[in-house]
């Protein structure tokens, strides 16, 4: 009978290749990548974008949308990076954690414009593509937040209560040795899955583009996080009015979704003509023409 969710020993959080360190962190973000990549490709060809153009915007995306993640983490969390004596090294250690979700959607977002523009994609096709894709992809990332004892809540009698290896400077002084934790990273996980199948079916079912989709995806989101943030033990976040950076990100998110809905449903009641905004380049085209082909 489940009475509690270990945590992986700290010995866990990386390996050695030869002379390599590798963070299974690090492997859990690329595999959030190499999914939300594959997935995105695949609902964008259904409308005639080439796959290779997903990998293609990813080169973009990927580095934009990493180092503001870390800047947002840092810059929210100042307290552990910018005191007497610390190391400003640990700036750029992302390896331990620190990878700010709404970070990453604000240079990936970056990222997007740019590829898209270059390409003559419409924005709001690839991220209304992108969107259940992004759940995947944060859900497949929390993992690594388990394998580094973080995302956790406060604490919790429950059967899935999670067990945090001390010391860990998330865990406030004099808390009994044998607490338990809400897992708010596998709270997380379950509501991105379940997020990532409710869009899809969605945007399937009524056929939601211009931008309908990217915007469910900011509701969900936002309100999941925001609920989480509520219970989350994160002491050296940035507040503001009472509230962590995160939760008014949070919150921001649903309002920011919410109007994306009214305002394209409005503006834009029927599908898209095109996911392009120009004549396509020929290469596209062509590889276009022959992935379908490829298929059958």
């Amino acid at each position: 009978m489940l009475r509690s969710i270990p945590s992986p020993p700290a010995s866990w959080a990386s390996f050695h290749i030869g002379p390599l360190d590798v963070h299974v962190y690090a492997l859990c973000i690329m595999a959030g990548i190499v999914a939300a990549v594959a997935i995105t490709a695949r609902r964008l060809s259904r409308r005639g974008v080439p796959g290779g153009f997903v990998v293609d915007a990813a080169l973009w995306i990927v580095p934009i949308g990493i180092v503001v993640a870390r800047l947002y983490h840092v810059f929210t969390h100042t307290g552990d990076y910018f005191f007497p004596g610390a190391n400003l090294w640990n700036v750029f250690a992302i390896w331990d954690g620190g990878d700010a979700i709404f970070g990453s959607m604000i240079g990936g977002f970056i990222g997007i414009v740019i590829a898209c523009r270059r390409a003559g994609v419409r924005i709001t096709a690839f991220v209304d593509a992108l969107a259940p894709a992004l759940l995947v992809a944060q859900a497949i990332g929390r993992i690594g937040n388990w394998f580094n004892h973080e995302l956790f809540g406060l604490p919790t009698t429950l059967p899935w209560g999670l067990v945090i290896p001390r010391p860990n400077v998330a865990i406030p002084p004099g808390t009994p040795a044998d607490t338990l934790f809400h897992p708010l990273f596998l709270y997380e996980l379950l509501f991105d899955l379940l997020g990532a199948a409710l869009i899809a079916y969605l945007g399937r079912r009524f056929t939601l583009q211009w931008g309908k989709q990217i915007g469910l995806y900011f509701v969900w989101y936002g309100a999941v996080r925001a609920w989480l943030e509520a219970i989350r033990i994160d002491p050296t976040s940035n507040r503001f009015l009472g509230l962590g950076v995160n939760d008014w990100t949070a919150m921001g998110a649903v309002v920011l979704g919410i109007v994306i809905l009214v305002v394209q449903t409005r503006r834009h009641p029927g599908p898209e003509p095109s996911p392009w905004t120009r004549e396509p380049a020929p290469a596209l085209v062509e590889t276009s023409e022959q992935e379908p082909a490829q298929r059958r």
